[in-house]
């Protein structure tokens, strides 16, 4: 005899896998990456774990995939949003004032707890390289735009790009742990960014007037 609630309504199977996979982002978002569990996913959503191991059988992979979901949404929405600016030094202030802005909190909660959790689970470490990949790639590009538009100088666009989300993200940890006014550390990005491809200072610290 079934001892599932009578309400829980049989989906196809496409539908339940997106269900499992909304729910382990929500999850994620507001208890952590590792918090995604098989019974805590069947919890949310009323069904078995036997149910969620059918569709997700490794949780070591679901929590990977799930990662990657997010962290590539993000980009995908900052590229959308940065397009809309007419110059690569406009993006890239815009870029700077996001990345480092209290809207990205629980985005940045859930890298770090990628880098953590990573230690333990190998395919979770590939997909943070994968997305720290795009996000390299991502800023090079917008770096070569500028350079190619005579909008900036920079002579080594991959490290100058490796630098600055170093910096971000360690700005970002701080902030996580609200340690310091890591909050009031955009300056910091702005200045070195400023330095390394030759911009007078104060260029990317406010929009024109």
């Amino acid at each position: 005899m079934s001892t599932l609630p009578s309400r829980v309504k049989r989906k196809s199977g496409p539908e339940r896998a997106a269900e499992i996979a909304r729910t382990a982002r929500e999850i994620a978002r507001y208890d952590g990456l590792d918090a995604i569990t098989l019974r805590a996913i069947a919890a949310r959503i009323g069904v078995t774990p036997a149910l969620v191991s059918h569709y997700e059988p490794s949780t070591e992979g679901l929590v990977a995939t799930t990662f990657g979901s997010i962290a590539g949404a993000e980009l995908a929405e900052i590229t959308k949003e940065l397009s809309a600016h007419p110059s690569s030094v406009e993006a890239l202030r815009a870029l700077i004032d996001t990345l480092l802005g209290p809207d990205r909190s629980a985005v940045t909660t859930v890298w770090l707890d990628a880098w953590s959790v990573g230690r333990r689970n190998i395919a979770l470490a590939r997909e943070v390289g994968v997305q720290m990949d795009a996000w390299q790639a991502f800023l090079v590009a917008l770096l070569n735009r500028g350079c190619a538009r005579g909008e900036f100088a920079v002579a080594d666009s991959g490290a100058l790009a490796w630098q600055l989300l170093a910096i971000i993200d360690g700005i970002n940890a701080h902030a996580v742990v609200r340690y310091g006014d890591a909050r009031g550390q955009r300056d910091l990005v702005r200045t070195v960014a400023e330095h390394e491809l030759g911009l007078p200072p104060g260029t990317l610290s406010a929009a024109p007037a």
